[in-house]
């Protein structure tokens, strides 16, 4: 399942399993001594500002090689690491990293990408308009396919200038370079006479009569084929020619100078609001480069979440980590704001986790997330499971049960139930004086625990109860209530409202996030993504809408409110 973790990457990263990562790219904090690194301003990202800067140089590249190390034991042996970064430590980062950790050996290259174009302050020095992406593969080998862009249409025209029915088309000489004493004489022409051999392209000729017929053929046989087939021009002169068409032109293999990817700017759709967001095209040319359909993408510094949304559109599984809370349910919002039937789902990490919420979830949902959280393996089944909702990594059954104040019965239940699932574990697990099996649940009551303790002395068998705050730590979520104020019709008698979002919280208030017209069957997919003062003014054709709010904690607990309210000749709430 797909994970967004919320904290310090370098412990989630020491927990996840070895070769078990496809592609990584990392767009970690700058070097840089300016403040306005800060994007977010919650209290995760200050605290990793002032970690990575409080020893300047070398106390930046020793808090990044920490973690670049643990990256390198998560990728697979046909992996590969993209390392985004500027001019103020790239120099560092390859020399003092990435060749220590990965070896020279497997350096694949060094992106250029053109981010900027010059500004007035070029005028008084030379304006840096470039980022580096440095590129390291685990091993030598690894995934890589090639990246195509379009033809320039400057170039489609001057050299594609022929056109037939199948499209236009370019001539291309049918002979290379050398003789070949083996050669024949085709049509007249023989290319011995010009000093050169036939050079047939045997990946069209493999095409039309399949790839094994192909190899039986001699070049004169072949020649026949893609003359019947209407693909050979002869010139004037007598020479063969081949046309290759337009449509059959992949593009121009890209290199590692990138100027086409523009960086985003005000206008852009996809721009959430903070100054280093990457544009999804960037992702995309890495993900497809470095990966393939059903492979692992992890992003340690999310961001606001454009490597993970980009895989999650792509068909990768993915992993990604944030110290900032706000960053965390940005991301959040971005991913179920794209998702659709065919989306896979994914798992939100926080810190804390609010009762209602878990409480109330859907049953067999939450007992596949909270078997997660034990770092069990949930039952896919949702009936005929036998009583067993999960089991730990030894084969030791689990039981979820979504409630408060759980009862004798339950555990008499369990007892049955855990020696049915794996009667030969039982017994093992009561002759060590292991327990066999857990039950987690929200409390117990005073009959389960005596039952518990009875077993435990009379029968020797031992049962775990498990409290989900003992697995998550939970607190309580936001408070948020919406106000309105009518501020009349403007001169195309669309009415403005004044809407104010006052939510408090213990841990306070992180942002809010508006959507103008929610609909409940479609989720929270926001219109306004990052609110830091819960107030907005929107304008309003006559209708009836659903707004719904958003508030975010510091925890990154949250809340919703959804207000329905008609605007006619004035406004109404619903």
């Amino acid at each position: 399942m797909n994970h967004l973790y919320l904290g310090d990457n370098l412990e989630i990263l020491r927990n996840l399993p070895d070769e078990s990562i496809d592609l990584i790219y990392l767009d970690p904090p700058f070097f840089s001594n300016r403040n306005y690194e800060v994007i977010w301003g919650d209290k995760g990202e200050i605290r990793s500002f002032q970690d990575r800067w409080s020893g300047g140089i070398d106390h930046y590249i020793a808090w990044l090689k920490e973690r670049v190390a643990e990256l390198h034991r998560l990728l697979k042996p046909t992996g590969s690491l993209f390392l985004h970064c500027d001019w103020h430590a790239n120099a560092y980062i390859r020399v003092y990293i990435l060749d220590k950790i990965f070896g020279v050996e497997n350096f694949r290259g060094e992106i250029v990408w053109k981010r900027a174009n010059a500004h007035n302050d070029a005028k008084k020095k030379l304006a840096v308009l470039t980022d580096t992406i440095w590129y390291y593969s685990k091993s030598n080998k690894f995934i890589y396919n090639p990246v195509y862009v379009p033809l320039s249409e400057e170039y489609t025209n001057d050299s594609y200038r022929y056109e037939d029915e199948k499209g236009k088309y370019r001539l291309v000489v049918l002979t290379g370079p050398r003789i070949n004493p083996n050669d024949e004489e085709w049509c007249g022409y023989h290319p011995k006479n010009i000093g050169r051999s036939w050079s047939v392209p045997k990946s069209l000729v493999a095409e039309l009569i399949g790839e094994e017929k192909a190899k039986t053929l001699t070049t004169v046989q072949k020649l026949d084929i893609l003359n019947d087939k209407g693909f050979i021009e002869i010139s004037k002169n007598g020479t063969p020619n081949y046309k290759r068409y337009l449509d059959d032109n992949a593009g121009v293999i890209v290199g590692n100078i990138w100027t086409d990817i523009k960086n985003l700017q005000g206008i852009a759709r996809e721009l959430l609001g903070y100054p280093t967001q990457k544009p999804e095209a960037l992702l995309e040319r890495i993900i497809n480069c470095a990966s393939n359909e059903g492979d692992t993408v992890l992003d340690p510094f999310v961001g606001g979440g454009t490597t993970v949304a980009v895989a999650d559109r792509l068909n990768r599984a993915w992993i990604g980590i944030d110290q900032s809370v706000q960053a965390v349910k940005v991301t959040e919002m971005r991913l179920q704001k794209q998702q659709n039937l065919f989306s896979k789902p994914f798992v939100t990490v926080l810190h804390k986790y609010d009762y209602d919420t878990l409480r109330y979830k859907e049953a067999f949902e939450f007992e596949q997330w909270i078997v997660n959280q034990r770092g069990g393996t949930p039952n896919t089944k949702q009936r005929g499971d036998l009583g067993i909702d999960g089991k730990k990594r030894d084969g030791t059954p689990i039981q979820v049960k979504r409630s408060d104040n759980i009862g004798r019965n339950v555990v008499d239940n369990f007892v049955s139930a855990a020696k049915r699932y794996d009667s030969a574990l039982f017994e093992k697990n009561k002759s060590e004086g292991k327990p066999i099996g857990e039950i987690i649940a929200f409390s117990f009551g005073k009959g389960a625990v005596q039952e518990v303790a009875r077993l435990k002395n009379e029968e020797n068998l031992i049962i775990e109860l498990v409290k989900v705050e003992e697995i998550v730590p939970i607190a309580k979520k936001p408070t948020l209530r919406l106000e309105l104020k009518d501020l009349g019709l403007d001169a195309k008698n669309k009415r403005e409202i004044e809407l104010t979002a006052l939510g408090e919280s213990e841990a306070g208030i992180e942002f809010y996030a508006w959507q103008w017209d929610f609909q409940e069957k479609d989720g929270f997919k926001p219109d306004v993504m990052i609110d830091k003062e819960g107030s907005q003014k929107q304008k309003f054709s006559a209708g009836t809408y659903a707004v719904a709010v958003k508030v975010v904690d510091n925890d990154g607990l949250e809340a919703i409110e959804v207000v329905r309210i008609k605007v006619n000749g004035g406004v109404s709430r619903g």
